[in-house]
């Protein structure tokens, strides 16, 4: 009797193989034991309900630190949230916020306004998981007038 290879069983086997094996490959994780000096809140006031808005909802993916769910030691979901850890820090840290230069900062500072109004930011897969992070339009509100004011301040 010629019996493939490729049955059904042996699939889910290789399958079953694969998804432990990359279980065992790691990704560096965005946490730093430091306090960047660099930080926004270091060289711009940012009123405690503002800051408390940009840590629930921004600072997973654009600090230097995330707080990371139960969820992320599991591949490939690790490698999905590097991705999008990393491509947010790109775009916007604001750990280090004062080492971009003012016109960089002002920038930034527009888009934060526009994809917040936009319903861009926070990403929908973030906030269809972390609720408290989504954003009520007073707290829309709340950034743009926080960014107009921090906006005066850059040279």
């Amino acid at each position: 009797m010629n019996k493939s290879f490729f049955t059904t069983k042996n699939i889910l086997i290789i399958l079953l193989l694969l998804f432990i094996g990359i279980q065992f490959i790691d990704v560096k994780r965005n946490v730093s034991p430091n306090h960047s000096a660099n930080a926004i809140e270091n060289y711009y006031t940012i009123p405690v309900k503002v800051q408390t808005i940009l840590k629930t909802s921004c600072y997973d993916c654009h600090s230097n630190n995330t707080s990371y769910p139960w969820y992320n030691n599991l591949q490939p979901v690790k490698w999905w949230l590097a991705d999008h850890v990393d491509s947010g820090k790109r775009h916007l840290n604001f750990d280090e916020f004062n080492t971009y230069s003012s016109d960089k900062k002002l920038e930034k500072l527009d888009e934060i306004v526009k994809t917040v109004k936009e319903g861009e930011m926070p990403l929908t897969s973030y906030t269809a998981i972390h609720q408290k992070a989504k954003l009520s339009l007073s707290d829309q509100s709340e950034i743009e007038k926080w960014v107009n004011e921090t906006k005066k301040g850059i040279k």
